[in-house]
């Protein structure tokens, strides 16, 4: 994989218009032809996990990337609709009880290399915008990828200002140390030297949301964050053809590029 010219490494440190052309063209390689979004949002992550690095190539720069999806409670497997009973707290919520479900997942731990292995944020229901707004890193992500909260929560998620047709966006955190937005400061954060945050996502056709979230150990300013923007517009247009009518591997494999 890494022998084509756009696989090649991307300074996140100075992400610059010709690395952002490069890794949307890969992108939308690897997903073309995917079944489901699962396998394409595992595909999103290592790639990122893989080839984002820092100012001299000679460190990954990312501790942790995954992929998120909003899903309608009902919709989703047993085992996922348990873990999201135990955080409501209660044994049967709503079908259409709106979830921040996990599709991807790489980083440095083993643990953190399968949704399936994730342990605190699987699944993240949404019962209510005050609920959502109680969740700081949830909430800003949501209002800075341009969406409304209300929206999001009922699963006919729109842009939060009207007029705005853009449907996708960026999420930043230029400091991740001690910002009130990013949690698990001590048991994140700290030890795995975490300096900034990035999300990108929007709408899929279904008025879903996604999100796919990187954790950097190097510190990504402004300017390099903001073009992950027409990142978002590329995984977004690639998944067009898939949605929630194909959500979830049916093979049951892990992907072949996860180590």
């Amino acid at each position: 994989m890494k022998s084509d010219p756009d696989f090649g490494p991307l300074d996140v440190t100075e992400f610059t218009v010709g690395a952002m052309l490069r890794a949307g063209i890969a992108i939308r390689r690897m997903i073309k032809g995917c079944e489901s979004l699962e396998a394409a949002a595992e595909m999103v992550v290592r790639y990122l996990y893989e080839h984002c690095v820092g100012a001299r190539g000679s460190e990954r720069a990312c501790a942790l990337v995954r992929f998120y999806k909003t899903h309608p409670y009902g919709g989703l497997e047993p085992e996922l609709q348990r873990f999201a009973a135990d955080r409501l707290g209660t044994a049967t919520p709503r079908d259409d009880v709106r979830c921040l479900t996990l599709l991807a997942s790489a980083g440095d731990e083993a643990a953190w290399n399968s949704r399936h292995t994730s342990q605190a944020h699987r699944v993240i229901p949404l019962p209510s915008a005050e609920s959502v707004r109680s969740v700081p890193m949830v909430a800003r992500l949501i209002e800075e990828l341009g969406l409304d909260v209300e929206s999001v929560v009922t699963g006919a998620a729109r842009p939060a200002h009207p007029g705005d047709t853009r449907t996708y966006d960026v999420f930043h955190v230029e400091r991740a140390l001690g910002s009130p937005h990013i949690p698990a400061q001590r048991e994140f954060v700290e030890p795995y030297g975490i300096q900034s945050v990035v999300g990108f996502g929007g709408l899929l056709r279904s008025g879903e949301m996604f999100a796919v979230i990187l954790f950097s150990r190097v510190p990504i300013p402004r300017p390099s964050a903001a073009r992950f923007r027409t990142i978002a517009l590329d995984v977004r247009s690639s998944l067009f053809g898939l949605d929630d009518a194909h959500t979830w591997r049916e093979d049951g494999r892990e992907n072949s590029l996860r180590r």
